[in-house]
């Protein structure tokens, strides 16, 4: 019984890992998306800061704002709250 509960976990363990494990195409397709993403986000913006579409300024533009909005995602502040008794706590961030 303890043999297949370790070969149940070694299997399931696998699998995980299976799926997080991604090609060059499928990193590349997401990569794609994410710039397209980009695109049709930031560039009204860089239009009505004056930008000609499709220009080299222009993108230059989108991928400065895409990158300030990213690096305002990644320093928002979070909060963690913990709830529990000595020994259990169940904590939350947001």
């Amino acid at each position: 019984m303890l043999n297949q509960s370790r070969l149940l976990v070694a299997v399931l363990g696998a699998c995980l890992l299976a799926a997080c494990v991604t090609t060059p195409q499928e990193r590349a397709a997401r990569v794609q998306r994410d710039v397209e993403d980009m695109i049709q986000v930031q560039g009204p913006a860089c239009e009505k800061l004056g930008y000609t579409a499709d220009t080299d300024p222009w993108r230059e533009c989108v991928l400065k704002l895409g990158q300030h909005e990213r690096l305002q995602y990644q320093s928002r502040a979070y909060s963690t709250s913990c709830i529990g008794h000595r020994g259990f706590y169940n904590c939350t961030s947001f």
